[in-house]
């Protein structure tokens, strides 16, 4: 006599097989666990699913780049040339970025790092020399020689800028975006070299803004140590009509 799990399954029973089927693998995946548990691997398999999770999740960005990936140096052999990027704080904390090149010898940037308030916009320049080419190489060989990262760390509040923060917290840093080298013709006109320009113009009339010593709202000095003080003013100019009034009396 046939057993009714040896009938051959219905559609029914296809569907319902698949669903179980996630059921049936966690199952094993609990067996699994238990026999581990039983030979004191328990604490090695936690840390080890619990990597491979982080691992598959991934990271947020708290910086928008422009541009997003590339860096843009104008192609001039001999001779130090910039660059720029946009970077803007999307998140809703404070956050600290920092530069890193592949060659500290020959770029460097500013500023190599800074603290973003939340949607604060800064734009940082990278300078470079451009080394004349070696023998016959060329110039895609070289942009693939250096590369910029900029990494993330989310701070609480408004601090000084340090960069030993992100060794301090090494663990809670993020790492936002390789930025690899392209080199422009300067004498070619294109829509790349334009924008790049532009960029470079804002960076410097934002460091000349903040290069201006802030506004003195207190009392002004005129001549030789002569204070104008608005309350002084006021003073006199009751005597003065008080003696005015005086002297009608008379």
């Amino acid at each position: 006599m046939p057993i009714a799990d040896d009938k051959p399954p219905s559609n029914g029973s296809k569907v319902w097989g698949l669903f179980k089927s996630p059921f049936r693998s966690s199952t094993n995946y609990t067996s699994t666990t238990s026999v581990e548990r039983s030979n004191g691997q328990d604490k090695t398999h936690a840390v080890s699913v619990s990597s491979v999770i982080r691992s598959l999740i991934p990271k947020r960005r708290r910086l928008r780049l422009d541009p997003r990936s590339k860096l843009y140096f104008p192609h001039e052999p001999g001779k130090q040339v910039q660059s720029a990027i946009k970077i803007k704080n999307t998140s809703k904390s404070h956050v600290a970025f920092k530069f890193q090149t592949t060659a500290p010898k020959s770029c460097f940037m500013r500023p190599p790092g800074a603290i973003l308030t939340p949607g604060e916009t800064i734009i940082a320049t990278v300078f470079k020399f451009v080394e004349p080419p070696e023998n016959n190489e060329k110039p895609v060989d070289r942009k693939r020689k250096v590369k910029f990262k900029i990494m993330s760390l989310k701070v609480k509040g408004m601090m000084d800028y340090v960069p030993e923060l992100f060794d301090e917290q090494k663990d809670l840093v993020t790492v936002e975006q390789i930025l690899q080298v392209v080199f422009l013709d300067a004498a070619r006109p294109t829509p790349a070299l334009e924008k790049l320009k532009r960029q470079i113009a804002e960076a410097e009339a934002a460091l000349e803004t903040r290069k201006k010593p802030p506004e003195d709202t207190g009392p002004k000095i005129v001549g030789d140590g002569l204070v104008i003080d608005e309350w002084k003013e006021r003073r006199e100019r009751y005597l003065a009509r008080q003696q005015v009034e005086g002297d009608d009396s008379v």
